[in-house]
């Protein structure tokens, strides 16, 4: 089992989810998170002065699923999060030892 953590624009949440659920993945959590990659922020300007914004509104979307989904999971983020510009975001994949559900006891794999 494997955990996928995906950085995204807030704006393509729905298009990811979309996604996910079309390739049989039904549970993810979703945070609201700010950061910056390469681009460390950028300039505003407000009522005719000039801003530095140094962390960007993103989102963080995890996603606890079997090790073989793990590519297409991948897969279905990534295209439905790309728009091109700098500041996609990023997806991390790391292992998930155990997983239970609180309702039934389910383990690992039954749980998810």
């Amino acid at each position: 089992m494997k955990i996928v953590m995906a950085i995204i624009k807030p704006f393509k949440l729905e298009e990811v989810r979309d996604a996910l659920t079309g390739i049989g993945v039904h549970g993810l959590t979703v945070t609201e998170v700010k950061g910056y990659g390469r681009q460390k922020g950028h300039t505003e300007i407000y009522r005719g002065a000039e801003y530095a914004v140094s962390f960007l509104p993103k989102l963080k979307i995890e996603v606890a699923v079997a090790s073989d989904l793990v590519s297409s999971v991948i897969d279905a983020i990534a295209g439905a999060a790309r728009t091109g510009q700098i500041g996609d975001g990023k997806i991390f994949v790391m292992p998930l030892e155990k997983a239970v559900r609180i309702r039934t006891g389910e383990t690992d794999a039954d749980a998810l």
